[in-house]
């Protein structure tokens, strides 16, 4: 927070605002004396430092809300894109004159409260303590301790694959010049196992990227110091020494001496799969003589598992889980060599299953479950109507085929035909869906639909078609504004055609849905792109090609004028237009409904004018101060009213008749035309 120091004789403002990133305040110090807000010091008062401000952002950027760029295409469901601005709450504070020498003075530390007190006093303690341990944080060591008890508490809950997350065990910081001997007395002191007890192994990176036990040290090394250890065990700069705590129990539960380690020793871990619980979990550990055979062992894993001494078990190998799982089948009847077994290895058991039980299970083997969980992905789906809402949820794998997905979402619907949902998947950086659907079995797996470039999302949007997708997709869907001659209302129109027809097949499957002036009335397609008309369609036109998400497509009747042509006669474009100066450059922005307009020749803009405000039914008042403008690429040239406005559009061969036009300027504060869907 900013302390709030007063004015004199004058007036301070304070903006205060906060967002996810920062806090901060504006304060604007009007001068004494000083009747106007001309002369303002304007500061903004961040986390860390204070810095001047310009007048424009001080006072007239936050109000916060949310911004949008344009929307193209209005009424229709190309959701436009979206910014938050922050708020900011405002407050003017004044001080009387009397009370100035109590505000506008030193604060010593009686005057802050003892909580508070306490709390800075505490902040500036760990921020001493972190800013000493920086500084010396290349006289130290940071050696973690895996155990047991760690590989019990992790494997099943916080991972599956490997044998512990180093980043949740115990962590010592010691000093580099130390040696590992002293070391070991701390963690006899820890973790009540003494020094004679203790041996400890070094991890080791495999090629696969699994990292596992790789072997014990040597006495000759625990006499050197940890920094030299850190070192040996791994040479990347600063890097961590990380090391497993052997430990062996007797009978009585107590540690005893680790038993000698040969070369012919394996040290093998183990961990045993419940396919009815879907549970994985740690076990034991076990040393065995490279020369002996799985069968040897299976009564000790049996006991380990809780299961009588003869029960029937299969055995797998963990070997790596990126960029795939492998998890293959031990031979119980080969040696542990032939296996190509070696120290650090993870052997998976479960019971033996009879062929016709493996239904029952999801997941019936140790394979099949780790491959679940390394492809398992939480789904969210969306409404495409509600894109913000999670409609629900479901676990999936991102192997799923496009099938598997559709068939899972139709249930969870209660839909008998998984034909009929159609899929659009996120775009991670607009936070929306993406323009255009998932084509029908368009996409192998669901990881194919999640990702997003370099991204990948958990959310997905769907929609329940009335057909089935197949169907749909041999059919072109356009959505058309249809503008009606007499009422402000447009109704959206989804027409669905064969991707063969015209866009005469388009007007004449409009007429069976829309009222119309006459029965006679003709219609005709146009094409609309920021308030502006770049096309008529020719009826005979295919609509395959048709792109109804960047244009607005745009049906109304021909007025009858405009079939009756005179040889002298044209058909000219008018739009609405504002004129706004950036960087000292004029820009004309477009804005409302284009429409085109029937002039003849020798006809004044003051009869022109008669026309468009009856056509456009604007009241007296406001037509007043409305401009008329003759428009070519973007310059205006203001006609007055005796001007012979079809003296201005004599080319007939111009490039682009949208960019020459009658503009008619004025402000744009008339309401908007309602917008309404029709299936």
């Amino acid at each position: 927070m900013v302390d709030i120091i007063m004015h004199l004789s004058g007036q301070l403002f304070l903006i205060n605002g906060m967002d996810h990133h920062t806090y901060a305040s504006y304060a604007l110090w009007r001068l004494a004396g000083d009747t106007s807000f001309v002369l303002l010091f304007r500061y903004k008062f961040d986390d860390e430092r204070v810095t001047k401000e310009d007048m424009k952002r001080a006072l007239e950027e936050q109000y916060g809300g949310e911004e949008e760029l344009p929307q193209t295409n209005p009424g229709f469901n190309n959701t436009p894109f979206k910014f938050t601005k922050y708020s900011n709450a405002y407050m003017l504070v004044y001080i009387r004159e009397s009370d100035k020498d109590k505000i506008i003075c030193n604060v010593d530390e009686k005057d802050i409260a003892e909580h508070l007190r306490e709390r800075l006093k505490k902040e500036q303690e760990e921020k001493e303590h972190k800013k000493k341990e920086k500084a010396e944080a290349h006289l130290y060591t940071i050696i973690k301790v895996a155990r047991d008890d760690d590989l019990a508490g992790q494997i099943g809950k916080d991972i599956y694959f490997d044998l512990v997350d180093h980043d949740k065990v115990r962590s010592f910081r010691i000093q580099k010049q130390i040696t590992f001997n002293v070391f070991k007395e701390e963690i006899a002191k820890e973790f009540g196992i003494p020094v004679q007890f203790q041996r400890f192994w070094l991890w080791a990176k495999r090629q696969n990227h699994t990292y596992r036990p790789n072997r014990p040290l040597t006495p000759l090394e625990e006499t050197q110091s940890v920094g030299t250890l850190r070192e040996v065990s791994n040479k990347v700069h600063n890097a961590e020494l990380r090391l497993f705590l052997e430990v062996e129990l007797g009978l009585d539960l107590r540690p005893i001496a680790p038993p000698d380690k040969t070369k012919e020793d394996i040290l093998l871990f183990f961990k045993h799969y419940n396919p009815e619980k879907e549970e994985l979990r740690f076990v034991g550990r076990l040393f065995v003589k490279s020369t002996g055979k799985p069968i040897e062992i299976l009564s000790k894993l049996n006991k380990m598992a809780g299961y009588a001494p003869d029960e029937e078990i299969n055995l797998y190998e963990e070997i790596k889980f990126e960029p795939s799982v492998m998890c293959e089948p031990i031979d119980k009847k080969i040696t542990f060599r032939a296996s190509q077994l070696e120290d650090g290895d993870i052997v998976c058991f479960q019971k033996s299953l009879p062929v016709e039980s493996t239904e029952q299970f999801r997941y019936p083997d140790v394979p099949s479950f780790l491959e679940y969980v390394h492809n398992r992905q939480i789904v969210h789906f969306r409404s495409l109507e509600k894109p913000k809402e999670d409609d629900f949820c479901l676990e999936m794998s991102r192997l799923y085929t496009y099938d598997d997905v559709v068939e899972r979402v139709a249930h969870q619907l209660g839909l008998n035909d998984p034909s009929k949902i159609r899929l659009t998947s996120h775009n991670c950086y607009s936070q929306q869906p993406k323009p255009q659907p998932i084509k029908y079995r368009g996409v192998d797996h669901l990881s194919d639909m999640l990702v997003h470039y370099n991204q990948t999302s958990d959310i997905l949007y769907y929609e329940v078609l009335d057909i089935p997708l197949p169907e749909l997709q041999g059919l072109k869907t356009l959505k058309v504004a249809f503008h009606h001659a007499t009422k402000d209302e447009v109704v959206i129109h989804t027409i669905r055609l064969p991707k063969q027809s015209t866009v005469g097949d388009v007007i004449n499957d409009l007429k069976t849905k829309v009222e119309l002036s006459h029965p006679d009335a003709e219609l005709r397609l146009l094409e609309v792109f920021y308030h502006k008309i770049y096309k008529i369609f020719p009826p005979s036109e295919k609509i395959e090609n048709i792109n109804d998400q960047y244009w607005t497509l745009r049906a109304e009747e021909i007025p009858e004028e405009e079939k009756n042509l005179g040889p002298n006669d044209r058909l000219i474009h008018v739009y609405h237009f504002t004129k706004e100066t950036a960087q000292n450059q004029m820009q004309i922005l477009n804005f409302g409904e284009p429409f085109f307009l029937v002039i003849h020749e020798g006809e004044t803009l003051a009869e022109i004018k008669v026309r468009i405000q009856k056509k456009l039914q604007v009241p007296d008042e406001d037509f007043a101060k409305w401009k008329f403008a003759f428009l070519s690429l973007g310059r205006p040239e203001y006609l007055q009213d005796s001007d012979i406005v079809s003296s201005r559009f004599q080319r007939r061969d111009v490039y682009g008749a949208w960019e020459q036009y009658l503009g008619l300027e004025h402000s744009d504060n008339a309401p908007k035309r309602a917008y309404a869907a029709n299936q």
